[in-house]
């Protein structure tokens, strides 16, 4: 009989936000099921935290090397068979190659690691022990996104000259917000990394600018501000960016921008038609030929390409946002494991999850472009290692 796949929890205990909406978007299609989590290094937190989800005493863990110890000692048509990271940056390397030398399948929040040399290590231990490795950046999910994907990967564009991504926040315009659990780690450089702006949000512009376009950011040219007084990292920024076939981007990222919530948009411009999508109107996306009208694709109307129709749920007209896009992400995950428990392909073409080779690209952007802001010099080598000692 088909087992649902079982999915462990570091990190996500009470009072923490990413955790709830992790285990919502597992749960969505049904596929899978949590079976133990260590989700706080409070054991009584984490017992609490576990028994208030329904799961036995036994399986509310201490500490994630506790867990993965004894769910490894366990059948394995009982123990986890991957578990969901969702704590601080400077918490996921070592978790991550833990679980996956215990022969356990990572799914973790971004960025993958608090630095690049983590994660080209990570790469390692993956390749050494052939464990899965999924990444949740959650905006490649979206169904109008995967379409936006599809048209220019099918040359409806023609070539990309020109992208803009922007991202952005305005939680962090003042220091009203320090003192919460969320902003508390991602302003400190220990638990965050280099930096906090364009680790936190500019990394997934980024990644979604790359998973659309197909194209790689090739040189940057940074700008970053720390403009609230005494922070320790940068809280907005402005990246220009040429990619490999010559097209040019602006990439901006901010947490002060005022009044907003969390606008990410993105336009892509080929010399045959533009793409323009917005995160808070998902279910739209923009198609413009030149001098046509322009046209609004919408998510259930009408033949979408594989990818999107598989994305989508309900019918048109019904609202899918945040959560189904995260879902898409882990339903794929688990998608992955069961073929590669039976011995089938899990490439990334049938089950699309951002992997280890996106996670080494988002770490190496955030570290190319704190250097590059660093330096006087304009235009920077997009490197993928030895980043500060190159720029």
């Amino acid at each position: 009989m088909q087992q649902k796949v079982r999915m462990g929890m570091v990190g996500g205990g009470e009072g923490a936000f990413i955790g709830a909406v992790h285990r919502i978007a597992a749960n969505i299609d049904g596929q899978i099921d949590l079976v133990c989590g260590a989700f706080s290094s409070d054991e009584n937190r984490s017992v609490s935290s576990g028994q208030a989800l329904f799961l036995p005493k036994q399986r509310c863990y201490a500490s994630y090397q506790t867990m993965f110890a004894q769910e490894a000692k366990l059948p394995a048509e009982q123990r986890m068979q991957f578990v969901a990271i969702v704590t601080p940056n400077h918490l996921h390397f070592p978790i991550a190659k833990m679980a996956i030398e215990h022969g356990f399948h990572v799914l973790s929040d971004k960025p993958a690691t608090l630095n690049l040399t983590e994660a080209t290590s990570l790469k390692n231990v993956i390749e050494q022990h052939n464990c899965l490795y999924g990444l949740t950046h959650t905006y490649t999910g979206y169904p109008m996104i995967k379409h936006a994907q599809y048209l220019v990967a099918s040359q409806a564009l023609g070539n990309i000259r020109k992208v803009i991504v922007e991202y952005n926040q305005g939680w962090l315009a003042n220091k009203n917000n320090e003192g919460s659990k969320q902003a508390s780690w991602r302003l400190n450089k220990a638990q965050s990394g280099i930096s906090c702006c364009m680790g936190d949000i500019g990394v997934h512009a980024a990644n979604l600018t790359e998973y659309v376009t197909g194209l790689q950011i090739t040189e940057l040219c940074a700008d970053l501000n720390t403009v609230v007084d005494n922070r320790e990292l940068d809280d907005d920024g402005t990246v220009l960016l040429r990619f490999n076939n010559g097209g040019k981007g602006v990439l901006m990222a901010s947490q002060i921008a005022t009044g907003e919530e969390n606008n990410l948009t993105l336009k892509v411009y080929g010399d045959r038609a533009s793409i323009e999508w917005a995160q808070m109107e998902p279910n739209s996306l923009w198609l413009r030929n030149h001098n046509e009208p322009a046209q609004l694709l919408r998510a259930g109307v009408g033949e979408l390409s594989p990818r999107a129709q598989q994305a989508l749920r309900t019918p048109a007209g019904h609202p899918e946002g945040y959560l189904e896009a995260f879902a898409n992400i882990y339903c794929n995950f688990a998608q992955q494991i069961c073929a590669f428990e039976q011995g089938q392909p899990a490439s990334n073409a049938l089950f699309d999850v951002p992997g280890i080779n996106e996670a080494i690209r988002g770490m190496a952007f955030i570290e190319n472009t704190v250097a590059a802001s660093q330096s006087a010099t304009k235009w920077h080598t997009f490197q993928m290692d030895n980043v500060n000692e190159t720029n």
